[in-house]
C-alpha cells in the first residue's frame, strides 16, 4: 500500500511538472505576442513623428527662402536709393551750373562789342572817326539785344501805364491829355514780354477846374 501511495504521489508530481512545463512553453509565445503588440504600437507614433518632421523641414526651407528674398529686396532698395541720391546730386549740380552760366552766351556777344569799342578808341585819330566807330558799336549792341528778346518800352505820347512806366514828375501841359507821357527821362525795357526796367517819365496831370 505504501508503495502504491508513493506512486500516486509521484504521478501527482509528474502532472504538476508537466503543467509547469506547458505554462513555460506557452509563456514565450505570449510574450512574443505582447512584444509584437508593443512594437506595433510603437510604429504608429513613429510615422506621425516623421510626418511632423517633414512638415517642419518644409516650413524651415520656406522661411529660409523668404529670408533670402528679403535680403535680396533690401539690397535692391539700397541700390535704387544710391542711384537716386546720385541722380539728385547730379541734377542739383546741373541746376547750379545753369544758373551760374545762364548769361554765358550773352556775355560772349558783349565781349565782341567790348573789343570793338576798345579798337575804336585805339584807332580813332579824331572825333569824327571816334563817332563813326561808336555808332557802329551802338548798332551792333542794339541788334544783339533785339536778338535776345530785349525791346524798348514806348513812352512819349503813350498813356501812362503803371505796369510799364514810373512817373517821376508831373506837369500840367495844355498840349497833352491827362495822364499822357510828356517826356522820357530814362528808357525802359522788356525781355520777352517781361518788364525788366521801368521807363522813368514825366506825365501830364491836368489841374482840376474850380467850379
Amino acid at each position: 500500500m505504501a508503495k502504491k501511495n508513493k506512486t500516486k504521489s509521484e504521478e501527482e508530481i509528474d502532472e504538476k511538472d508537466q503543467s509547469k512545463l506547458q505554462d513555460k512553453e506557452e509563456s514565450p509565445s505570449e510574450s512574443k505576442e505582447e512584444s509584437s503588440q508593443d512594437e506595433d504600437g510603437e510604429d504608429e507614433p513613429s510615422k506621425e513623428d516623421e510626418s511632423e518632421d517633414s512638415e517642419l523641414d518644409k516650413l524651415t526651407k520656406d522661411l529660409e527662402r523668404k529670408d533670402e528674398e528679403i535680403i535680396e529686396l533690401k539690397s535692391h532698395i539700397q541700390r535704387l536709393q544710391a542711384d537716386f541720391d546720385n541722380f539728385r546730386k547730379q541734377g542739383e549740380k546741373q541746376k547750379q551750373d545753369l544758373i551760374r552760366y545762364a548769361n554765358e552766351g550773352l556775355i560772349v556777344k558783349f565781349l565782341d562789342i567790348y573789343e570793338d569799342m576798345e579798337r575804336a578808341l585805339e584807332n580813332s585819330s579824331n572825333e569824327e572817326e571816334l563817332r563813326e566807330g561808336l555808332e557802329l558799336i551802338y548798332s551792333k549792341m542794339k541788334n544783339t539785344l533785339e536778338k535776345e528778346g530785349v525791346e524798348e518800352i514806348p513812352a512819349v505820347g503813350e498813356k501812362f501805364d503803371p505796369f510799364k512806366h514810373e512817373a517821376l514828375l508831373t506837369v500840367d501841359s495844355p498840349d497833352h491829355e491827362n495822364n499822357e507821357i510828356v517826356d522820357e527821362l530814362m528808357k525802359g525795357y522788356t525781355l520777352k514780354d517781361k518788364v525788366i526796367k521801368y521807363s522813368k517819365v514825366r506825365v501830364c496831370k491836368k489841374a482840376k477846374k474850380e467850379e
